[in-house]
């Protein structure tokens, strides 16, 4: 049976082949996991008007094209690259599609692109990125069953984001139907999709499966819709992922004799369990984002926004805050929203971002400049994608610069959306982030998205989703123009916390904000598994202390922080002497910690954290410690477990990081099982951020 093998570095893919049949993936080795997998499902599935699926069903898989394809050739054209020529014969509508796989460390990342090879329009309805089988441990006894896997996917709301649960695949999400009774595979399948510009404002297009020996992992790299599907199918379970389809977000292209579409992309990595698995992933991500001083060590950035001025920026509020910030140490004061407004009514009038003479008086330029002498680089909140109903920047860009929908302009919550095809829509925000920059030397932008522009836009494109895939492409090309233009510039992305925190614009930007929530007890969830879909690197968890908090609240809030990226708020200038050395001492443990966070590989100890969950724990590993950031919330005394499987069997030295002298808590190692054994005395919710330090292996 034809068949052959890739091998990069950190990866092994095993491929067959057949005269009439598809290629199929076989096998896939990642970080010291063996797949053997069933070789039923096509790399590559295509549906589209006139050929549709060989069972009807609503899948992306069993599709008439995908089963038509055929291999004809490879070729390697880098080390770390593969790329597969597939084609159909004697079928119509005939296609021609080319798979190019990038392999990094336990992961593969996955584009096709398909080419109209007849000599008709062809009108595609869905590709798939990537789609194989699960399989099962090369060195274990018996297949995998439907019941051995369980789905592993998180779920995003505004302030109440990285909700993930695991639950076994068999049972509610597939039952057991039989289906061998009918000769037929099952129709259905466990889908997923976001519909909408929130690419991740509700389901996540990072998600997995895992079984003894075997976990997998993927995402779809898009900053609009996608979907990703697990199901059962003739010998083996499978996932497929995508970007729009036509079932689920109105989108269809059409394709004349030669034309081609390409994918959004997809990563796919394996382990043999959740970290290992998200290691691979988070060396994906890293891999595949624009080049930037921030990827080596991020800078601390104050805000001045959460449960502090709240949107509501002046000349008085701002300088003391600004000086509080310098003294604590920062390197970047960001200006949140309302800079640009006469009034606290600005919702449905932004788009100008010219600064406000009423909030500053003697301009803007005074707050910037106390900004830069205090040491720090002044930074700016920005909603470039909107345009207020009220402002005078709507009726001087032309319609065709923002959504339509059959010749109207897409409304939401007071506000148009621009249409970043449009050269004056770019051209508009172009101008703003240079004269921003020129005028005001700013070096920081927080990039907000606060509503959700609907399906896309009907406007010079083959369908409204078409049209939406084709401006979330010019939205990320913008972004690499303004740092191609301004390389040092560093930009936060938000959208109302994390409705928009997927790969695609991760890859082109610095920091994420990862929510607004805004109670410190909600927080720890959140920040303790945003590494899991965001790197540890940009998960920007907001760490707020106030003056009228005690010791142990402060604290606690300043280790959410230290989860991930530091992002400090809060009343600085108000703070007693102790109060901003607490806070100083955060800083300075946030400044050591990043030095190595961008080597850093998450860990749970206490597994993925639930929402209402009392303890909670976020780990990350590099070669020389581990740190871990503990969440007590429950009132009075208590104790746990975490645990640490791959230091089992070494000693560790436990110290505590953060903070160095507050009394209340205890930590045990157990170098026989791996486990740090924590006791708190302290009767409020109460955080520490511990590291381990292997000394030598235990006798």
């Amino acid at each position: 049976m034809p068949q052959f093998d890739w091998t990069p570095q950190g990866v092994h893919l095993a491929f067959r082949h057949d005269e009439d049949r598809p290629l199929r993936v076989t096998r896939f080795v990642g970080r010291g996991a063996d797949a053997c997998l069933g070789d039923d499902v096509p790399l590559v599935e295509v549906l589209a008007v006139g050929s549709g699926h060989t069972l009807s069903n609503d899948r992306l898989v069993q599709t008439s094209i995908g089963a038509a394809l055929r291999y004809r050739s490879h070729d390697e054209p880098a080390a770390d690259t593969l790329v597969v020529h597939l084609g159909t014969e004697g079928t119509t509508p005939a296609v021609a599609v080319d798979v190019t796989l990038r392999a990094v460390d336990g992961a593969v990342r996955c584009v096709s692109t398909v080419r109209n090879a007849g000599a008709e329009a062809v009108l595609l309805t869905s590709v798939t990125s990537w789609a194989s089988g699960l399989g099962r441990d090369a060195g274990a006894e018996r297949p995998l069953l439907p019941s051995d896997w369980s789905l592993i996917e998180g779920v995003n709301d505004w302030l109440g984001e990285g909700r993930w649960t695991t639950r076994p695949l068999r049972g509610v999400l597939l039952p057991e139907l039989h289906e061998e009774l009918t000769g037929h595979t099952p129709r259905s399948a466990v889908t997923r999709t976001a519909a909408g510009t929130w690419s991740t404002g509700g389901h996540l297009p990072v998600a997995g499966l895992t079984a003894p020996g075997l976990t997998w992992l993927w995402e779809v790299e898009h900053n609009g819709p996608w979907r990703w599907e697990v199901g059962e199918h003739v010998s083996d379970c499978y996932v497929a992922v995508s970007g729009p389809t036509d079932r689920d977000h109105q989108w269809s292209v059409s394709l004349e004799p030669g034309d081609t579409f390409t994918t959004v992309p997809a990563t796919v990595a394996l382990g043999r369990d959740l970290p290992t698995a998200a290691a691979a992933m988070a060396a994906a991500r890293r891999r595949n984002r624009l080049p930037h001083a921030e990827n080596t060590v991020p800078t601390i950035v104050f805000n001045d926004y959460m449960n502090t001025l709240d949107g509501d920026p002046t000349t008085d509020k701002l300088l003391p805050l600004v000086a509080a910030a310098g003294r604590v140490g920062v390197d970047t004061f960001c200006i949140d929203a309302g800079w640009y407004s006469d009034t606290a009514d600005w919702w449905d009038t932004v788009g100008a971002w010219e600064p406000s003479r009423t909030r500053f008086p003697n301009g803007l330029r005074e707050v910037v400049e106390a900004i830069r002498d205090a040491g720090m680089t002044p930074g700016l909140w920005l909603e470039p994608e909107v345009v207020g109903v009220g402002s005078p920047v709507a009726d001087r860009l032309p319609p065709e610069a923002f959504l339509q929908r059959r010749g109207h302009r897409v409304e939401e919550h007071d506000r148009y959306h621009l249409d970043l095809r449009h050269p004056a829509a770019r051209a508009h925000l172009d101008a703003v982030v240079d004269r921003l920059v020129a005028e005001f030397g700013i070096g920081f932008f927080k990039l907000d998205y606060n509503i959700d522009g609907g399906p896309g836009t009907d406007r010079a494109t083959d369908s409204v989703g078409a049209g939406l895939l084709e401006h979330n492409r010019a939205h990320l090309t913008w972004l690499e123009g303004v740092l191609a233009r301004h390389p040092d510039l560093v930009l936060e992305n938000c959208a109302s916390g994390a409705m928009r925190a997927d790969p695609a614009v991760l890859a082109r930007t610095q920091l994420q904000s990862t929510s607004d929530q805004q109670d410190p007890l909600l927080y720890p969830p959140i920040a303790a598994s945003a590494s899991l879909s965001v790197l540890p690197e940009q998960a920007a968890n907001w760490a707020y202390p106030q003056p009228d908090l005690s010791d142990e609240q402060n604290v606690f809030t300043l280790v959410t922080g230290l989860a991930g990226r530091f992002y400090l708020s809060g009343h600085l200038d108000g703070m007693t002497n102790d109060q901003t050395a607490r806070v100083r001492e955060a800083v300075d443990a946030a400044r050591s910690l990043h030095r190595d966070l961008t080597d850093a590989e998450p860990s749970w100890p206490l597994g993925l954290p639930g929402w209402t969950d009392r303890w909670v724990a976020a780990a990350r590993h590099t070669p020389s410690r581990t740190v871990v950031s503990v969440w007590d919330r429950g009132d009075g005394p208590d104790e746990t477990v975490l645990h640490f499987p791959t230091l089992a069997g070494h000693a560790c030295s436990v110290s505590t990081i953060f903070p160095r002298d507050l009394p209340g808590w205890q930590a045990a190692w157990d170098a026989d099982t791996g486990t740090l054994s924590v006791r708190t005395t302290v009767t409020t919710p109460t955080a520490r951020t511990f590291s381990l330090t292997p000394t030598a292996p235990s006798a």
